[in-house]
């Protein structure tokens, strides 16, 4: 009799459990961030997340602070100009499509690395890892970055064709293409430029052109505006 009572007033206390529980999720469901999703980060947030975001902002070369895990005045102009370069409301806050372009969580629609603005994450990385390793083999990594960030600006400027195939090889566009260079096999840091590149990093600051003055010859090209020298190219509007 004691036990089955036992049983009763645990099934019950149980049952009360489950309701408060549905009551509590249903209350705060709209007030959790779902599952995998990043937390909004702003100006005060402290924490791991905020340095995971200052260390991909700095490897990017966005942020120049230190991580430290607070969201400060640095971290602030860090996210602003990385948003602005990218297509992406410029308010500082980093929520789920801020954090998709730094590459966590579900793309949003007009990011760089989705299919509708003309660049994807499969065949598109092999293909800009052998254009970029045409292009800039030799240079520093950075400047192999800043090759595979010219194409990916052009994909997005509407002088240039929509699709990354389609700027890499408009006629005339790259030297690598005319030369057969293309073909070759690219090597890792290629392959890792091209990432970064795709991902959002864009050390040319939108530039969508590019030379080398040593083997320059179109006069055209020496009078565009220039923004910043890598290596062995001027990298130029």
């Amino acid at each position: 009799m004691y036990c089955r009572q036992a049983k009763e007033n645990w099934r019950g206390k149980a049952r009360i459990f489950l309701l408060l529980l549905i009551v509590a999720l249903a209350a705060g469901y709209w007030a959790w961030p779902a599952w995998g999703q990043k937390p909004t980060l702003y100006w005060g947030s402290t924490g791991a997340d905020v340095r995971l975001l200052q260390k991909r902002l700095s490897d990017w070369g966005y942020y120049r602070g230190p991580i430290d895990g607070i969201y400060g005045p640095e971290t602030w102009r860090a996210v602003r100009d990385f948003q602005s370069k990218n297509g992406l409301t410029v308010d500082g806050i980093v929520g789920p499509e801020t954090w998709a372009a730094v590459g966590y969580g579900a793309a949003p629609a007009g990011a760089v690395a989705v299919t509708s603005r003309g660049v994807s994450q499969g065949d598109d990385i092999e293909l800009l890892a052998r254009l970029i390793n045409g292009e800039a083999r030799g240079e520093p990594y950075v400047g192999q970055v800043a090759v595979g960030a010219v194409v990916i600006n052009r994909v997005r400027h509407p002088s240039f064709p929509k699709t990354l195939a389609g700027v890499i090889f408009q006629p005339g566009a790259f030297s690598a293409v005319t030369d057969g260079q293309i073909n070759l096999a690219p090597t890792s840091d290629a392959r890792r430029a091209a990432i970064d590149a795709i991902s959002g990093w864009d050390p040319t600051y939108g530039c969508i052109y590019y030379y080398n003055p040593a083997k320059a010859t179109s006069a055209w090209i020496w009078s565009r505006p220039r923004v910043i020298t890598i290596g062995n190219h001027i990298f130029c509007r």
